[in-house]
């Protein structure tokens, strides 16, 4: 499996501790937070990586390499002096030659403990457009902001004032599986484009499914979901029986 990491934004809700580090080397329970997505990625059977870096991304080239030391095959490509978002950065990977037909794109502050091969599966079940993993959120962890039924996301926006009202239930887990050629070649070259906005068009086109997962998700992109991933990884550290 090859997976995308979207890792080059500026981190603006992190003010100073991203003024001179990127968030994806962010410290959290104990050490840079790239370690921890990078053993998940390899503990998932996943064997390449495309890093899409920006904001401070010759620090995450020096600090990952090639990948090796996690049994990676990782390859970078960088936005350069001006950032292109989310769905920008896929779209430069994609021009490099570096996206496989299909691969899954994971946002660089997510941390996540989902089975990544049966979403990998779910996908190749169904062969949609793009596969969404979806968490039945209600407001807890962030703003809700997909609405899913049969299946499929039939509504995807960010922003909207009374999410239940508007049936708006789940939220994006952070984990998506793209057809390369049916989603990324769509995305206009060489402009910003924010990955929010395909997923947009996508669930109004009918055109991305969704994969139900249970287990909550952790994200370091605000002061406060940092200090709990923290936390929460300092807190399994201790609980682990010691020989």
């Amino acid at each position: 499996m090859q997976v995308a990491i979207l890792a080059g934004g500026l981190a603006t809700r992190l003010g100073a501790l991203t003024a001179r580090q990127p968030k994806f080397l962010l410290e959290v329970g104990g050490r840079p937070f790239a370690e921890h997505q990078l053993e998940w990625l390899a503990g998932s059977h996943v064997d390449r990586v495309v890093l899409c870096v920006g904001h401070l991304g010759e620090q995450i080239r020096e600090f990952v390499g090639d990948g090796s030391r996690w049994g990676l095959a990782v390859e970078y490509v960088d936005d350069g002096p001006r950032l292109l978002g989310t769905a920008g950065a896929l779209r430069l990977a994609f021009e490099r030659g570096l996206l496989a037909q299909a691969f899954a794109v994971l946002y660089g502050d997510s941390y996540l403990t989902v089975a990544a091969p049966v979403v990998w599966r779910a996908f190749a079940a169904r062969r949609p457009p793009a596969l969404m993993c979806t968490y039945r959120n209600d407001g807890r962890w962030d703003a809700s902001n997909a609405s899913v039924r049969d299946g499929w996301v039939v509504r995807y926006e960010k922003g909207v004032a009374d999410p239940a009202a508007a049936g708006m239930h789940e939220i994006d887990y952070g984990l998506a599986v793209l057809d390369r050629d049916a989603v990324v070649a769509e995305i206009p070259a060489g402009e910003p484009v924010d990955l929010a906005d395909v997923y947009t068009r996508l669930a109004a086109e009918g055109r991305l499914a969704a994969h139900p997962v249970s287990e909550r998700f952790y994200e370091i992109g605000s002061p406060a979901g940092l200090a709990e991933l923290d936390a929460e990884l300092r807190t399994r550290v201790a609980a682990r029986p010691r020989d």
